[in-house]
């Protein structure tokens, strides 16, 4: 097991110096972790909240519909679930930043109005005030913000917007490089996101492309740097904290940035198959619209748009528009078997490319039939660990980074918070008991104790019976590791007295966000 050493800085109590464990099936599983040092804060443009798993619908119309162009205005679903890790751990941050400026998402508008990337409220004492939590997110402009914004001007929160638009521009510039939407596509993948000269556009880049450079892709949300089994080495994460109307304080939020060592640093993924392409490079998406990821929908749908829009915008793909065909993914757990359908669908029209799925546990029940077809599955959203040594035939990407990293993460966040003992309960799924781990390492390994851990069901009717458990032990923190229920969770432990009000509440991607504070205010 590799050592690797991250930096926490900004806002935060800093000090302390703590030391993480890796997720991974290696019982020897410590990372070295954080040392904080504290540097300067520099306000954030934009707060872009990268959850994982997460799915939704949103009002409006979707776009690059079957058989047509992406980039019309509107969205439609998101992500749900995580992807993967490999054994090693997670390394040097370049630091954090706090607070942002003027058209930061998170948030509420003025009561009963709607704007772009903030939620409405008329709460003034919200029983969620200080729940906090970790998510890939990097700060990112207000010039992408704003574009954002014109494709979907009803969305509350921006959850992988940055990912899935990100995703489709690597997917493009590597055809650009491959001269082929087929199989040959996949081997250029990871290359057009390091060891050439960067460039922040695909426009950009495309130009450099064509006079023969090598391209670095920089993604909207900061610099990726894929691994040879085709997920990033650098991850950027926001820490999110609800102020006193139930909505996310953009003021309060506060970054950095993580890098795994050289052992992640693993060699190139041979892809097999033998596809060719049409010239037309075809996307599809297997995110959800319905299930308990639905509400981080919106988001990743605009960043999808987005993306295939600024694309034909800058002369498309091997001089053709990119053609966007939009489908659901459902989730594993409420809705029934939706994504494979879907998959099918897909496939029946010749996609090359497959944006999604947000949940590990979907992308787990497609992703054999996918790679089988010799078409790419690129994930926005997945952070389960078992998917970087997955045997995907070099077909299998993502730009959300492992949960090896974003539980060490919220792990220093908890202790150096000067938290001692902790309480972890987390959703049954690939997604919540690996991060579940990875905290509960971190923890340990920092001089902490975990006094309660509870696994539960996401469809049970009650957790008032798991909620009585963490009371019971009293601890000093609380982690929720959850989706779409987190808001029934919360409003049980608000009930016996344990809320963000009486203890420190911390979440993850999967439930930090302005839908949090909606569903909390407007559930019966």
């Amino acid at each position: 097991m590799q050592r690797s050493r991250a930096r926490r800085v900004g806002a935060l109590l800093v000090g302390l110096t703590l030391v993480a464990a890796a997720c991974g099936d290696d019982d020897d599983g410590a990372t070295e972790g954080t040392e904080a040092v504290s540097e300067g804060t520099e306000p954030a443009a934009v707060t872009a909240a990268g959850t994982e798993g997460t799915t939704a619908g949103t009002e409006g119309t979707t776009a690059g519909t079957e058989g047509t162009t992406a980039g019309t205005e509107g969205t439609t679903a998101g992500t749900e679930g995580t992807t993967a890790g490999t054994e090693g751990t997670t390394a040097g941050t370049g630091g954090t930043t706090a607070g942002t400026t003027d058209g930061t998402t998170g948030g509420a508008a003025a009561a009963g109005e709607q704007e772009c990337g903030f939620a409405p409220s008329d709460t003034t004492d919200g029983d969620l005030a200080g729940f906090a939590g970790t998510t890939p997110a990097g700060e990112l402009s207000e010039d992408f913000f704003q574009r954002l914004c014109e494709v979907d001007p009803d969305l509350i929160d921006l959850n992988y917007a940055p990912e899935t638009y990100d995703a489709v521009t690597i997917l493009a510039l590597a055809a650009e490089v491959a001269g082929d939407d087929g199989i040959a596509m996949a081997s250029e993948i990871n290359g057009v996101t390091r060891d050439g000269t960067v460039c922040t556009t695909f426009a950009e880049c495309k130009e450099l492309v064509a006079a023969g450079d090598d391209i670095d892709y920089d993604g909207v949300g900061g610099p990726l740097q894929f691994a040879g089994n085709g997920e990033p080495l650098i991850a950027s994460y926001g820490l999110f904290k609800i102020g006193d109307n139930n909505r996310i304080d953009p003021t309060l939020t506060e970054y950095t940035q993580v890098e795994g060592d050289a052992a992640l640093d693993v060699p190139e993924t041979p892809v097999e198959g033998t596809r060719t392409g049409d010239g037309v490079l075809t996307l599809g998406t297997v995110l959800p619209q319905t299930g308990t990821l639905a509400y981080l929908g919106p988001p990743e749908f605009a960043g999808f748009n987005l993306a295939i829009q600024e694309i034909n915008e800058a002369g498309g793909v091997l001089d053709q528009d990119v053609v966007g065909i939009e489908g659901d993914s459902g989730d594993t757990s409420t809705t029934g078997d939706i994504a494979n359908p879907t998959v099918d669908r897909l496939l029946a029209e010749n996609v090359d490319a497959i944006i999604g799925a947000a949940s590990s546990s979907v992308t787990r029940t497609i992703i054999d039939k996918v790679a089988s077809a010799g078409v790419v599955l690129f994930s926005p959203a997945n952070t389960a660990t078992d998917l970087s040594t997955y045997a995907d035939k070099g077909l299998y990407f993502r730009t959300a980074p492992p949960d090896i990293y974003q539980g060490d993460v919220l792990g220093q966040f908890v202790v150096n918070d000067g938290n001692q003992t902790v309480a972890i309960m987390n959703l049954n799924d690939e997604y919540g008991n690996s991060l579940a781990a990875q905290v509960k390492a971190t923890v340990e390994e920092s001089g902490g104790e975990v006094v309660s851990e509870i696994v539960y069901d996401p469809a049970a009717t009650s957790f008032d019976s798991e909620v009585g458990e963490i009371a019971a032990a009293d601890p000093d923190a609380i982690v929720v590791i959850g989706f779409n229920e987190s808001y029934r969770i919360l409003r049980s432990m608000v009930e016996a007295g344990i809320g963000p009000r009486d203890k420190m509440v911390y979440g993850v991607d999967g439930n930090i966000g302005n839908a949090l504070g909606v569903d909390f205010d407007t559930a019966d």
